[in-house]
């Protein structure tokens, strides 16, 4: 029997890869001469960088960057299991989570710690950049993380312009030979599930500046800066990427990185997977069950999210996909239409968010064992009394 461990994280209690731990450990101790495969997962957002690194044997670094508010701060990077592949999310040093509720206001808010972990990955010799991006407390279309990669964003008196949203909207002139001489031969590969344009109603600032603190006045200024940066841009590297799917991620992060770097954007899901070669174990090699998991579980996860892209691979190649949820919500037919075998809770009983979140572990081991005790009893036949004969009336 072959066993393939493939979950997203539990935002707030299960990372991957405790998961994955987790699930090993039951599966082994319940079924002993199964074969099991473990792959953390992720689609590009928070937690690529922990499920990648500890799918692939790789190692996690440290380093002081600046925050999002211009402190120092220690932020993680990591480089993969092939020893040139560096992973960065953009979180770790530019994310939501680093900015107190109080003082979130995307005008000042910066990206520039991120460009200071890709500084470190290239000095420890990555030859190729993966950037996930996700959970940004940033609107500065990626400018920030541009300075301190070497580009100069100027002002009419030749001053460099703050790495915010606020100052894109100073920006003069744009100097890019200054810029690390390793970017030109290093390639950069985006991993965001994000399909927004840079500008307009579907845009960066107005689909997530709110949750980054912005009332309807800064709204309207980080949308001017952000179309100020775009013309300028255009103006100097003679490209405009402002109206391809996904520029608006992370802020604008997208189109930043797009322009600058001439990076390419890929689903979350699909680097994440080609980097386990998961299409293709899936395609060649027996598998009797795929095991994932999130936290939320919906109709809406079909919708290019993790679990409803791994029913899919599972219903192509004949895998039966089961998976387990922090809490089920809504009909769950669109899933199983899209290739679930079966969903379940974690819960077992009425519990607030607090508890369930803390007793998460517990919670998911309990019920993989009764999912084992099910699987002996209805794949394997065992433990069940033998069938009788039915009586005559």
């Amino acid at each position: 029997m072959r066993i393939l461990v493939a979950p997203d994280s539990f935002k707030g209690s299960l990372d991957a890869a405790t998961f994955c731990r987790i699930a090993e450990q039951v599966l082994r101790d319940c079924l002993p001469d199964a074969e099991i495969l473990s792959l953390p997962l992720a689609d590009g957002g928070e937690g690529t960088l922990d499920a990648l690194v500890a799918g692939t044997g790789g190692q996690i670094h440290r380093a002081q960057v600046t925050g999002p508010l211009g402190a120092p701060i220690t932020a993680r990077w990591g480089l993969l299991g092939d020893g040139t592949t560096a992973i960065v999310e953009m979180a770790q040093a530019s994310g939501l989570p680093l900015v107190p509720p109080a003082r979130r206001n995307p005008l000042e808010t910066t990206s520039y710690g991120t460009g200071e972990l890709i500084l470190h990955a290239l000095n420890a010799g990555a030859q190729r950049v993966l950037l996930a991006l996700g959970g940004s407390a940033t609107n500065d279309g990626g400018m920030g993380a541009l300075q301190a990669l070497g580009f100069r964003f100027l002002d009419a008196d030749g001053h460099s312009v703050p790495p915010t949203g606020a100052g894109l909207g100073e920006i003069q002139r744009i100097e890019c030979q200054g810029r690390d001489p390793r970017l030109d031969r290093v390639p950069f590969l985006i991993a965001s599930d994000v399909n927004n344009p840079l500008l307009g109603p579907r845009g960066a600032t107005y689909t997530y500046g709110p949750q980054k603190g912005a009332d309807a006045k800064t709204l309207e200024i980080l949308e001017a800066n952000l179309k100020h940066f775009a013309d300028q841009t255009r103006a100097a590297l003679g490209r405009d990427c402002r109206q391809v799917p996904g520029a608006g991620a992370a802020g604008g992060m997208g189109f930043g990185f797009l322009c600058y770097l001439r990076a390419e954007l890929r689903s979350g899901f699909d680097l994440v997977a080609e980097t386990y070669a998961l299409p293709q174990r899936l395609a060649q090699e027996t598998w009797d069950l795929l095991i994932t998991g999130e936290g939320q579980l919906d109709g809406q996860s079909v919708q290019g999210k993790l679990v409803g892209r791994l029913a899919a691979l599972g219903k192509a190649h004949g895998v039966p996909v089961l998976v387990l949820a922090g809490s089920l919500q809504d009909a769950l037919e669109p899933l199983y239409d899209a290739g679930v075998t079966s969903a379940f809770s974690l819960l077992e009983a009425p519990l607030s968010l607090e508890a369930a979140l803390a007793a998460a572990p517990d919670l998911l081991a309990n019920r993989l064992r009764a999912l084992c005790r099910l699987w002996l009893a209805c794949v394997e036949k065992k433990h069940l009394p033998a069938a009788r004969e039915p009586k005559e009336n």
